[in-house]
């Protein structure tokens, strides 16, 4: 009985969330090595010790919070180019997915490009892996509506027009957040120069 109790706890997808959470948010106001097991513990609700139960640790949280991001963009993209009518609507609907999970995870995503060099080696060359691949889905796409560009090309665009969108990392903008989202859409659309489709009337 004690050991299903254990069990139980050790499982808690909600503590684990709590965590992770908390984690964010010391490490974006106080940076990564500002930050120790404990004070996550404390700002979860939870001792220091129960933060092993799920990570090993301080790292390991951090880790979980990048594979979260980078594992999202990855299976919206994946999604996006399966549901697509084209290419072109395809490559638009990346465009406003990247935009919007820099807009509503632009905290994790700071911490990413400032923290990312605390990662063990491990789990920097994995997360790597993951943004090269999800970084092909672009290309391929850039390539296919843009064939006079080279494959060096295409890459250079495509990081200038996700290097277009994350710069709001950089800033506080003032913009509300529909009107920012859409002027980062266009921009990146502008970079690419790939137009946004026309919608279809019915």
């Amino acid at each position: 009985m004690s050991i299903q109790t254990e069990r139980a706890r050790t499982r808690d997808p909600a503590r684990k969330q709590r965590i992770v959470a908390a984690a964010v948010d010391l490490v974006a106001r106080r940076g990564y090595s500002a930050v120790g097991m404990a004070d996550i513990g404390a700002a979860a609700g939870v001792t220091a010790s129960a933060i092993y139960r799920h990570f090993d640790s301080k790292s390991a949280v951090l880790a979980t919070v990048f594979d979260g991001v980078i594992d999202r963009l990855l299976s919206n993209a994946a999604r996006i180019v399966e549901d697509a009518a084209d290419d072109t609507a395809a490559l638009s609907s990346l465009i406003d997915d990247q935009v919007s999970i820099a807009l509503e995870d632009r905290a994790v995503l700071q911490i990413y490009m400032r923290e990312i060099t605390s990662l063990p080696d491990e789990d920097r060359r994995r997360l790597r892996r993951k943004q090269r691949l999800y970084l092909e889905e672009w290309v391929h796409l850039v390539c296919e509506l843009r064939p006079e560009l080279s494959d060096p090309e295409a890459r250079a665009l495509v990081h200038a027009a996700i290097g277009a969108i994350q710069s709001v990392l950089n800033y506080d903008s003032t913009v509300p957040a529909d009107r920012l989202g859409a002027l980062l859409s266009e921009a990146a659309h502008a970079v690419l120069a790939v137009a946004r489709p026309t919608k279809r009337s019915r």
